[in-house]
């Protein structure tokens, strides 16, 4: 099977700018995967992004729905909307032979972004990060020619650990916007003043220890899976090395997620990635 769609330069140049860690692993994919790649990632970044540029759930429900009639129109062999993601993203399910069924939890998922009220539990949040992270890898693969069961549920637990290791990243930013992204029941144990304020606490950073272990966790587990996970998959599996990074710098800091430190780029991002490619390890 060989993936090739038109315009891969222009994706990866808002990849590279909206979402450079997905970008960064694309790199180290074959030459005629890493297209459908690029389409796959900007499509999940769209999606993804709809919380933070509307204002009214209403609007990111109507543009969500914009997507789930695209998606559902390729699938239905119609002639693909003359959009600069949907047309490569069309070639890449086409010829790739993409599960639906993944694309319908992912865009589900993003719907519950646009809700008010943050996940109940961390088995909720982990519900939320394997349809939303964990689909996209399993796609990712797809899209690589990689369907042994192991390198799936490799996938779905390096989904659970990235996404958590983000969510973590990003919780300043979601504060500054009034948003309650941790799970009810950890955010019930912390000041809500401080907490809206920015302001550490002891039952913040014993919070965010809680999110960053079942992290750490999922990570170990997608690893027990090594032996039976083929070369073939690493693309995918890759940000599994950026997400430990992170939880590293985290732990470094106290579990404060406000720490100054942590909103720094990763500048050894690049390197830690084509060294975990030449080991064969993600």
């Amino acid at each position: 099977m060989i993936l090739r769609t038109g315009g891969s330069e222009a994706l990866a140049g808002s990849l590279r700018q909206h979402d450079r860690d997905r970008y960064l692993t694309t790199l180290f994919a074959p030459a005629d995967r890493r297209e459908a790649l690029l389409a796959l990632y900007a499509f999940n970044f769209e999606v993804a992004k709809l919380r933070e540029v509307t204002r009214e759930p209403i609007i990111g429900q109507i543009r969500l729905q914009w997507w789930r009639d695209a998606i559902d129109e390729i699938y239905r062999g119609a002639t693909p909307r003359r959009h600069e993601i949907v047309e490569p993203l069309a070639v890449a399910i086409r010829e790739g032979d993409l599960t639906r069924y993944h694309f319908d939890r992912l865009i589900a998922a993003r719907e519950a972004d646009l809700a008010e009220t943050p996940p109940a539990d961390l088995a909720a949040l982990r519900h939320y990060a394997e349809d939303s992270s964990g689909r996209l890898l399993q796609l990712a693969l797809e899209i690589l020619d990689v369907h042994e069961p192991a390198a799936h549920k490799a996938a779905r637990e390096v989904g659970v650990g990235f996404a958590f290791a983000g969510l973590l990243r990003a919780l300043p930013v979601h504060l500054r916007l009034r948003r309650a992204t941790l799970p009810a029941d950890l955010a019930a144990t912390i000041d809500e003043r401080l907490l809206f304020e920015l302001k550490p606490s002891a039952e913040l950073s014993a919070a965010t220890k809680t999110i960053a272990v079942a992290a750490a966790d999922a990570l170990a587990t997608a690893r027990r899976y090594r032996r039976d996970v083929p070369s073939a998959a690493l693309p995918a599996l890759l940000p599994a090395r950026l997400a430990e990074a992170s939880l590293r710098r985290l732990r470094r800091a106290g579990y404060n997620p406000f720490d100054r430190g942590l909103a720094q780029p990763d500048t050894l991002a690049s390197w830690r990635l084509t060294l975990a490619a030449a080991r064969g390890r993600y």
